[in-house]
């Protein structure tokens, strides 16, 4: 297997370079923009990113016969009627959720072999807070010198990189013992939360006051954002047991190094 992250390559013919002399049998595409208020000013980057970067890749699998994996989002449907199942149509609402909806068009239409995973919100090890969604909201929280809004009305799933990473792992072992397994897949944690709920648990897992966390019960602002986008995750599910690590032990490893 061979990663493309957001960083590495730096341009299309280091793609191709690095891509083929390591000869992968499958390329695990993360690179993405993946901020929905930095795609609704930057459409053009979003494009080279998400779009084009996805149809270099998918040519470059055809070329050495190997297949894609593309990370995908759970921003792909409008959060209206959850849950989401493998090959329910996408309806996003924002650019963001266009760019990658597109995206996923482009990696199916380039070989039927290739796959689609949709993920929610990550958090992982970080090496600044503002990496994730999830974790830069604990800049806020550590800081109760004013107020910090919350948003409390779209539900989330925030989801382990550490576990969505077995996921990935046991999808292709799955796939090199059964070639049939193609098409979309799905991967999410298992707990409903705002970003209020999160902050609030952060303040409770490292003593910290919560009194300024205030809940904003407000549609966000900015790009749209979905109501409720969750997943089902039963074919995943039926390729062998992921761990679903509980949101309250995931997130203190990631954020102990950040505090005091």
């Amino acid at each position: 297997m061979i990663y493309i992250s957001a960083s590495l390559p730096k341009n299309s013919t280091e793609t191709a370079t690095v891509v083929r002399d390591f000869k992968p049998t499958v390329i695990l595409h993360a690179a993405a923009e993946r901020r929905p208020d930095v795609v609704e000013k930057d459409p053009e980057q979003t494009k080279k990113i998400n779009l084009e970067c996805t149809q270099h890749l998918c040519q470059l699998a055809n070329e050495l016969g190997a297949y894609v994996l593309f990370i995908s989002t759970d921003y792909v449907f409008d959060g209206t009627k959850p849950p989401y199942k493998p090959g329910d149509p996408t309806c996003p609402l924002n650019k963001y959720g266009m760019s990658k909806a597109e995206g996923e068009k482009i990696v199916l239409a380039a070989n039927s072999g290739n796959i689609v995973f949709r993920v929610p919100v990550l958090y992982g090890q970080v090496e600044r807070l503002d990496e994730s969604a999830v974790t830069v909201l604990f800049t806020k929280v550590k800081d109760p010198s004013k107020p910090a809004e919350m948003n409390h009305c779209e539900r989330r799933y925030p989801t382990s990189c550490a576990d969505l990473g077995q996921a990935i792992k046991i999808l292709v072992d799955s796939r090199e013992k059964d070639p049939s397994l193609q098409g979309e897949f799905h991967w999410s944690g298992d707990e409903m939360l705002t970003k209020y709920d999160m902050a609030v648990i952060m303040a409770e897992l490292f003593n910290l006051p919560s009194a300024h966390i205030v809940a904003d019960t407000r549609p966000a602002q900015g790009a749209p954002r979905p109501f409720d986008c969750h997943l089902d995750c039963g074919r995943m599910e039926a390729l062998g047991a992921v761990k679903r690590t509980p949101f309250r032990e995931g997130i203190k490893s990631c954020l102990d190094k950040y505090f005091p």
